[in-house]
């Protein structure tokens, strides 16, 4: 076989992707999608807890993606993320795109008080001072964290792909989208938009972090299906607080959806107590085989929208034309 007929064969030769342990199996959904093997890397500690990297294969000159959310342990899976990308650029890849599906520490994204860190900009400068050419994340916390860095990035939504599970699991005429706060109010437009009904916004106020209170409901609820949207659950406080007020106010029934299932505290106790019809969620982050929420969580795959992410940018493609709609689910 001659090398021109092999590289038809193989439309993605130059391209190979790489996973570090936070959610390997993201990583095989999106290798599956593209029909390309995993990338063979070693991952391990030395005895004094060290994180030890050996990439497995040549990479000179080639595409490389490295598939890892910085979610818990946060600092060990952001150590892991730039051990990998320094390992790829000694080994001169070609080019490196961290694909970072939930960065971790995205809410440090201002001074809210005198002497506080910025560090979602300096995880920014730790990312890009590793090698890496451009970043490929969903739903960045606040958007301006995509100005931290001086490389491309490419931050996808993942309400296209919540608002398509939704409309095929078929909705109330009199249902209305409910945004958890103030600063979530164009994600909840969005996802009222592509479902073609209404919005209503929790009035929140945080006294301390991860505590939420809600003090009032704009928009009208009473009689209706209420679907709470946000970019993520962490100890769910707010979709707790959110839902049983929404349910005083009238709401007949309630369903949370967000892109990341961070669920960290006391987040199962929480949902549990919320009264929720279902928790719908992505794989951002991995989860434990069985939900502590008996039957009512789902999570939705991210790997066909990142898998068509990375052969679009690959093929130096347009990647916008995903925020319109997601690739058929898996």
């Amino acid at each position: 076989m001659n090398h021109h007929e092999e590289a038809e064969d193989r439309p993605f030769s130059g391209l190979k992707i790489f996973s570090g342990t936070a959610n390997p199996q993201l990583a095989r959904e999106i290798c599956d999608y593209l029909k390309v093997p995993l990338g063979n890397v070693e991952v391990g500690r030395f005895s004094n807890g060290e994180i030890r990297i050996s990439i497995g294969e040549n990479v000179r000159g080639v595409d490389v993606f490295v598939v890892q959310p910085t979610s818990q342990p946060v600092n060990d899976n952001l150590m892991e993320l730039l051990i990998m990308i320094d390992a790829l650029r000694r080994a001169s890849a070609g080019r490196i795109t961290a694909v970072v599906p939930f960065y971790g520490y995205a809410r440090q994204d201002r001074k809210t008080r005198g002497r506080e860190p910025i560090t979602a900009k300096l995880v920014a400068n730790l990312i890009t001072v590793a090698g890496a050419n451009r970043v490929l994340t969903v739903d960045l916390h606040a958007g301006q964290i995509q100005g931290f860095f001086d490389v491309p990035v490419d931050n996808l939504s993942g309400v296209p792909l919540l608002a398509q599970y939704l409309r095929r699991r078929g909705l109330e005429r009199e249902t209305v989208v409910v945004s958890p706060d103030a600063g979530g109010v164009p994600r909840a437009r969005d996802m009222a938009d592509r479902l073609g009904v209404g919005l209503a916004i929790l009035d929140k106020r945080r006294p301390e972090p991860n505590v939420a209170e809600v003090t009032h409901v704009i928009g009208d609820v009473e009689g209706r299906d209420a679907i709470i949207v946000d970019d993520m659950i962490d100890t769910a406080g707010t979709v707790r607080e959110g839902s049983l007020e929404l349910k005083r106010r009238g709401a007949r029934r309630v369903i949370a959806c967000a892109t990341h299932p961070v669920f960290s505290g006391n987040a199962w106790e929480n949902l549990r107590e919320a009264g929720l019809e279902e928790v719908v969620v992505t794989n951002t982050i991995a989860q434990p085989a069985r939900s502590e929420i008996d039957g009512r969580l789902t999570v939705l795959s991210t790997g066909p929208l990142l898998a068509e992410a990375i052969r679009r940018i690959h093929g130096d493609m347009s990647v916008s034309a995903l925020f319109k709609e997601p690739p058929a689910m898996l």
